[in-house]
């Protein structure tokens, strides 16, 4: 349930409907904005008189919120949020670029693939120290060492850093090290994971799931919310459908809609959704066309022998190339990278 403030309410008003709320053992969320201020309500409602909220001053309307995610959801939250990452930001007016190898390898491999993306305009720096893969057999990732790099490559280019965590003890690890956790594809409706992760004080990137719907996604984001890290960013990564041309088909649908149910910024990895670096530059433009808050892309310094996901990983050149081509694209949608 939320209530809506009469234009220009003022704080005593304000307040006096919030202290109503939490006296009756409810949370509130409040979304100022420079007209209108909306406040939520989570928790067991039938402890709330709405006849009674509707007396107090400056209460202009009572509503109900029927989906079952309250945090994330665009009626708590009109406006849409940023979220800073280290050094950047990622949300409106940004074109926020993440990119770096599926895998740590070596720390000279990182260090000479974050110089390259960041003379290409990414401003968050991308790399797997954790790779939860198909195969047991395939390279599983440095672990704690790849944080380590992570931190370097940090100290000597000054890109932020994001590192997808798996379990409890690797979101431990990764708070030392970089600045923002990914909860990939497969863990997306691993609950005690998410609950983790907001509770790690990090921002969290959450990817979506492998067959998961949209309202599913977004009650996943709830998880992390609800801990009280409101730092959540949406990764749309690709779907599982009856298509095999390409690894994953892109939902890019899924853009618009989350922008009609949350507040959360939104970004899109053109890498893992299609699976080939063929196809990564006009989706990448495509995403951006379509009002992506960011692109998560894959680069390697020598994709043919790359330790993970080399098909889909662009080299320098081909990454430089396609961040050039994504300024009109930018220009066209008001962001800037």
């Amino acid at each position: 349930m939320i209530i809506v403030m009469k234009p220009q309410a003022s704080e005593q008003s304000i307040h006096a409907v919030t202290k109503y709320i939490e006296e009756n053992g409810l949370q509130v969320h409040l979304s100022k904005g420079e007209e209108v201020t909306i406040i939520g309500m989570v928790g067991d409602k039938s402890r709330i008189s709405t006849e009674n909220l509707a007396i107090f001053k400056d209460v202009d309307r009572i509503l109900p919120v029927t989906e079952s995610y309250k945090l994330a959801n665009k009626k708590f939250h009109p406006e849409p949020t940023a979220v800073k990452v280290g050094n950047t930001s990622i949300g409106p007016g940004n074109l926020t670029i993440m990119a770096g190898p599926c895998a740590v390898e070596t720390e000279a491999q990182l260090m000479t693939i974050a110089e390259s993306v960041k003379a290409a305009g990414a401003t968050i720096l991308r790399g797997g120290a954790y790779k939860p893969r198909t195969s047991p057999y395939s390279f599983q990732g440095l672990e704690e060492e790849g944080l380590k790099y992570m931190q370097e490559a940090k100290a000597a280019t000054g890109l932020s850093t994001i590192c997808e965590v798996v379990s409890l003890d690797a979101i431990e690890a990764a708070v030392k090290y970089v600045d923002m956790i990914q909860i990939g594809a497969r863990n997306m409706q691993n609950f005690i994971l998410l609950k983790e992760a907001g509770q790690s004080g990090l921002p969290v990137l959450l990817k979506r799931g492998l067959a998961a719907t949209i309202d599913e996604w977004l009650n996943a984001a709830e998880y992390i919310i609800a801990e009280g890290n409101p730092n959540v960013v949406l990764c749309e990564r690709g779907i599982r459908t009856f298509e095999t041309a390409t690894r994953n088909t892109l939902d890019l649908s899924a853009v618009p809609v989350l922008r009609t149910k949350t507040h959360l910024p939104i970004i899109v990895d053109p890498s893992h959704s299609t699976g080939s670096y063929k196809y990564v530059a006009p989706m990448a433009k495509a995403a951006v066309a379509c009002d992506a808050d960011g692109l998560m892309i894959e680069v390697h310094n020598d994709p043919a022998h790359a330790l993970s996901d080399g098909p889909q990983s662009l080299t320098f050149e081909k990454f430089s190339k396609l961040t050039s081509e994504l300024k009109p694209f930018c220009q066209l949608m008001n962001r800037s990278f």
